[in-house]
């Protein structure tokens, strides 16, 4: 479902508005704020506020005074530097807000990235909307075989089409049973049969009706760190679709914020791959020409068929 009217209005209103400032801005990162980047059926991801740039990041590592005399291309240098060994404390420097609209069962599996501040929509004192987050037939998929968590071949045809309906019918009638535990016996309940009232049942007490692909929102903030951190984590390809697609939304502020920083993690840990001493240890046995297999090189099956398909031997 699209933003209402007045939802982009506000976002319209807050984009014309403007202040004079003398700390460091981002022209790109200005660009997007505000403005909501739709992300599954019914949620976004929006950036509502930030602080610092690629330029915190090198004064913070230099303590310097102001951005100094240096060539952008040293800076870029130490920025790649302090991604490539782990530095983490110049990165802390840059700190991001989200505003975030997600189904329960995202925010529930992405809290447990304990390194930010979060405030989330409270439905003890507020109603929750009638939005439920109903995947697309291609990511409705069975349980893997091999993988406890993951999943497997895509359900197809009579099945695809009776789970759907079970999820859309399902949240419908919690919904529906929420709103009249919620309602009081003076008014008609909102989607109920005609003349039926509810119960007045606390809302603190009714929320537990609802299902978990309800949406809910937070307002997310982190620093630039720790932000990284739950990237590298959450764009891997065995990561969850459903928090994997928040995590490419966000990916492109990061662009847009911290660009040198960005390609910098980009290169040395999304498209990287960390090697153990016995992994090292078996790419040198490879160099030096020697015919080695699994049994014979001191690595598990699951270790030795990650690090061949690292170097494209899988």
């Amino acid at each position: 479902m699209p933003l209402s009217p007045d939802q982009l209005a506000e976002i319209d209103q807050h984009q014309q508005a403007s202040a004079p400032t003398r700390r460091a801005t981002v022209p790109a990162l200005e660009a997007m704020l505000y403005r909501a980047t739709p992300v599954l059926d019914h949620g976004f991801v929006r950036v509502i506020d930030y602080m610092g740039d690629d330029a915190a990041i090198v004064q913070a590592a230099r303590v310097s005074y102001g951005k100094g005399t240096r060539k952008v291309s040293e800076d870029a240098g130490l920025i790649r530097y302090l991604m490539r060994h782990r530095h983490s404390t110049p990165f802390e420097m840059c700190e991001i807000k989200f505003h975030v609209k997600l189904p329960i069962f995202v925010a529930r599996q992405w809290i447990r990235h304990r390194m930010a501040n979060v405030n989330e929509y409270s439905a003890r004192y507020s109603i929750l909307d009638r939005e439920f987050y109903i995947p697309e037939p291609e990511h409705l998929a069975a349980q893997s075989s091999s993988n406890r968590q993951g999943r497997g071949d895509v359900l197809e045809g009579e099945a695809a089409s009776a789970v759907l309906d079970l999820l859309r019918d399902d949240a419908a009638r919690c919904h529906d049973h929420y709103a009249l535990m919620l309602g009081d016996d003076e008014q008609e309940v909102a989607g109920g049969n005609p003349g039926q009232r509810g119960y007045g049942l606390a809302r603190e007490l009714a929320r537990m009706n609802l299902t978990l692909n309800t949406y809910t929102q937070w307002y997310w903030k982190s620093d630039l760190h720790n932000l990284l951190n739950f990237l590298s984590l959450r764009l891997d390809l065995h990561a969850q679709f459903e928090i994997r697609v928040y995590a490419e939304a966000m990916l492109d502020c990061v662009r847009a914020w911290v660009p040198t920083a960005c390609a910098a993690f980009e290169d040395y840990r999304l498209g990287a791959f960390t090697l153990s001493s016995s992994m090292l240890g078996v790419v040198k046995r490879l160099l030096d020409g020697e015919p080695l297999e699994q049994k014979a090189s001191g690595l598990s099956r699951r270790e030795w068929d990650e690090l061949m398909q690292a170097l494209g031997r899988a």
